[in-house]
């Protein structure tokens, strides 16, 4: 290969997307096992690569120059082949640092806990200590010189404004765990993940929740994909390229998710949007239904509520972990937490806000079979329907004016 990345797996990675945008290199994703990459670096064969898990250090042996950043840091993410001489840079310095900037984040005079001890949680020190930090300290989940452990974060340094997460918790598959509670830090300003997939972590989610500016590492990533691209071809490339292709590539990433009332429009609209903007659609009570053989009607008839919402949330968790699909969630699923935090992950939601008495209650829901029951369950979940969304998109009976509404919003957040 010419230009790529290498690493141990890479199943989850956005690089080749990314560099796609760049120009009209062919970049390759070249998974390499630990006893083949001695080989493949003597080898030389190549013209400029990244690098990441677990190779950031190991490459730095087989380097003829590196660059102070990288020096500082420890680890290596980039290598240009000049000639036969191979040259080191640590591009996710310039990403992380651009990306905490971009989305206003002060980190000035701050104490900052950086969770994790590997070699991006020295990148983030360091970027940390170029944006002037008051007080840096890194969290590691066992005793280790120069860092403290969770339990001590949370009971003697719960002050800290800032928290930058760069352990694994929280990546995909395994996005229902997350590095630290949020809930004991009071002065808390700022979360930063450098996860990229999902999009929005559940810490990310959650700091959001409590309205704490927060960010995924998807910007991160774009930003440290283009400084490498500047390193490969000797060029320099704009900032606002850079937000384009940040913008191109979350477009591609996201996900529409629908919910409101039973009877609100939900999938009627879901159908027209996944025409419009040629994204497949999904609707939570049919996979139910092609699981199950049996509608959720049946089901909550035969084994009761609470067997459906757990076929309902298995349904959910394995939908939001696709991208750029549109989802119509059923009209109870905002009733576990568990399901927003989902959902989010990399879609946002749109709740239609349909007047109760333009809904008509009919027989093949058995939660809202009659106006009283409807009118009931209306009240209970309006608000829970307010709190979940990212945008409430008032609904008449024009479906085309809703589906408009959406489409509208959805190309403003990109």
């Amino acid at each position: 290969m010419k230009y790529g990345l290498i690493g141990e797996k890479l199943g989850h990675s956005f690089s080749k997307e990314i560099h796609n945008q760049l120009g009209s290199y062919d970049y390759v994703l070249k998974e390499i096992p630990k006893d083949e990459l001695d080989a493949f670096m003597k080898a030389k064969d190549f013209a400029g690569i990244n690098v990441t898990i677990p190779y950031k250090k190991d490459v730095i042996q087989y380097l003829d120059f590196i660059d102070d950043n990288a020096r500082q840091i420890g680890a290596v993410n980039t290598i240009v082949n000049r000639d036969g001489k191979l040259f080191g840079y640590n591009t996710d310095f310039t990403g992380l640092q651009k990306m905490i900037v971009n989305e206003g984040i002060k980190l000035k005079d701050k104490k900052v806990l950086i969770l994790g001890t590997g070699g991006t949680s020295r990148t983030a020190h360091a970027v940390a200590e170029s944006l002037q930090t008051g007080e840096i300290l890194c969290v590691s989940r066992s005793e280790k010189e120069d860092t403290i452990t969770y339990e001590q974060a949370v009971k003697e340094h719960n002050d800290a404004q800032i928290i930058i997460n760069t352990t694994p918790s929280g990546m995909f598959p395994s996005v229902d765990s997350k590095p630290i509670e949020l809930n004991s830090f009071k002065k808390l300003e700022g979360v930063v993940d450098v996860i990229f997939n999902p999009l929005r972590t559940r810490l990310v989610i959650e700091a959001q929740k409590k309205g704490i500016k927060a960010c995924g590492g998807l910007y991160m990533l774009v930003q440290q994909a283009v400084s490498a691209s500047e390193f490969f071809f000797d060029r320099t490339i704009a900032t606002s390229r850079t937000n384009e292709i940040y913008s191109l590539i979350i477009s591609k990433k996201q996900n529409i998710v629908l919910t409101g009332m039973p009877g609100c429009g939900k999938s009627t609209a879901g159908k027209k949007l996944s025409e419009k903007l040629s994204m497949p659609y999904f609707d939570t009570d049919e996979e139910i239904t092609k699981r199950e053989w049996k509608t959720p009607a049946q089901i909550i008839n035969e084994r009761g509520e609470d067997q459906f919402r757990i076929l309902e949330e298995e349904i959910i968790r394995e939908l939001s972990l696709k991208n750029n699909v549109i989802i119509s969630t059923g009209g109870g699923a905002v009733l576990r937490k568990q399901n927003i935090f989902h959902l989010k992950n990399n879609g946002l939601i749109f709740f239609i806000d349909r007047k109760i008495e333009n809904i008509r209650p009919t027989s093949d829901r058995p939660l809202s079979d009659s106006q009283e029951k409807l009118k009931k369950v209306f009240d209970f979940r309006y608000p829970l329907y307010c709190a979940a969304a990212d945008f409430t998109v008032t609904s008449d009976e024009v479906i085309e004016h809703t589906v408009n509404k959406i489409i509208q919003e959805f190309r403003g957040i990109k």
